[in-house]
């Protein structure tokens, strides 16, 4: 019959009060390197639990599981290093008779490192793109500033107007970059408020156009239905989907952004957004992987978070979010809004 330690997917090394073993598991024994329950059964715990840290410490010299406070309980996750210099992650429990009394058995865990080493690096990596996102607009806003100090009185009019509304677009970057970050903690938490009222969609989409207009060459057509109804909307949110998608657009695509913003032809109790470029497009293996966290390709740079938003605050409104081929060629993103009642 299978020992039912056998079937966890974590190490386990379990000892009696004399500190000798009573059970080891498979997944523990192959870590460590010894023998499973039927060989390594009496021997003592700090010999079969060959875990060092980087000082060459023995983690039952260190953590000491008999001694100690009579109250405690445990011993919290700790990295250790196993026999060939692999880290993993160790963890146990103390049991007692009753409380204050001596410990009658040891349950050690022991899980592997590598999740918490990913995760480390998916951190070190978003902090590196975090950091080169924020810098880049914010030393477009520190260059303009300087240059109007140092040469107010010899820049015309129309150089400090233009000054001016570059840095004022950049610091706009970076408010939006902020917004995405509390937006992803808020999505993934589970905890996004949205403050819904009637929003005319054209009109925002209107706004976007004039905003990008400002910062890129890419042209950008814009056509709106005649007599179309406000839709069920956080305002602010709406101008933050149709930027991101507007801009993905322009960043990854080629040749004149349309946008369209009509009833939705599936369901006419939507409205649908329609924006699409003249690029190569997008495979169907990766449509779906575009709308994960820190997703980026090509060359257009990016924070990778972007289109990771547009889907959390689309599905948020009880709307959708549909990545096609534009005919003719290139990429078109759809979503879709819920019209007012």
């Amino acid at each position: 019959m299978t020992d039912p330690l056998d079937l966890l997917p974590d190490g386990v090394v379990v000892a009696g009060p004399d500190g000798r073993v009573t059970a080891v598991n498979v997944v523990a024994a192959q870590m460590l390197g010894t023998a499973p329950s039927s060989g390594a059964a009496g021997r003592p715990l700090d010999e079969v639990l060959a875990l060092s840290d980087h000082e060459g410490l023995a983690w039952t010299a260190v953590n000491t599981p008999y001694a100690g406070l009579s109250t405690r309980t445990g011993v919290p996750e700790q990295s250790w290093l196993l026999p060939d210099g692999t880290e993993v992650l160790v963890t146990a429990r103390l049991h007692r008779d009753e409380r204050g009394g001596p410990v009658r058995a040891v349950a050690v865990s022991l899980r592997s490192g590598r999740g918490r080493a990913r995760l480390d690096r998916d951190r070190s990596d978003l902090v590196a793109t975090l950091a080169h996102e924020l810098r880049s607009p914010l030393t477009g806003v520190k260059g303009f500033v300087h240059a109007l100090l140092n040469r107010w009185d010899k820049l015309s009019d129309e150089q400090k107007r233009l000054m001016l509304t570059t840095a004022g677009a950049d610091a706009d970057r970076l408010s939006r970059l902020i917004t995405e970050l509390l937006d992803v903690a808020r999505i993934d938490t589970g905890r996004l408020q949205l403050h819904r009222r009637p929003t005319d969609l054209g009109a925002k989409a209107d706004r976007v156009v004039q905003s990008l207009g400002v910062v890129t060459s890419t042209p950008i057509e814009l056509s709106i239905d005649d007599d179309l109804p406000p839709v069920d909307a956080h305002p602010d949110k709406v101008m933050q989907v149709l930027t991101n998608v507007a801009e993905n657009a322009v960043r990854h695509g080629s040749g004149t952004v349309r946008i369209h913003v009509g009833t939705w032809a599936d369901d006419p109790s939507y409205l649908a957004v329609s924006v699409s470029d003249e690029g190569a497009g997008i495979p169907p293996e990766l449509r779906q992987r575009i709308f994960t966290k820190f997703w980026t390709a090509g060359t257009g740079g990016g924070s990778g978070l972007g289109l990771y938003i547009v889907h959390g605050l689309v599905r948020a409104h009880g709307g959708t979010i549909v990545v096609d081929d534009r005919p003719g060629g290139g990429a078109r993103l759809v979503t879709t809004w819920p019209r007012a009642q």
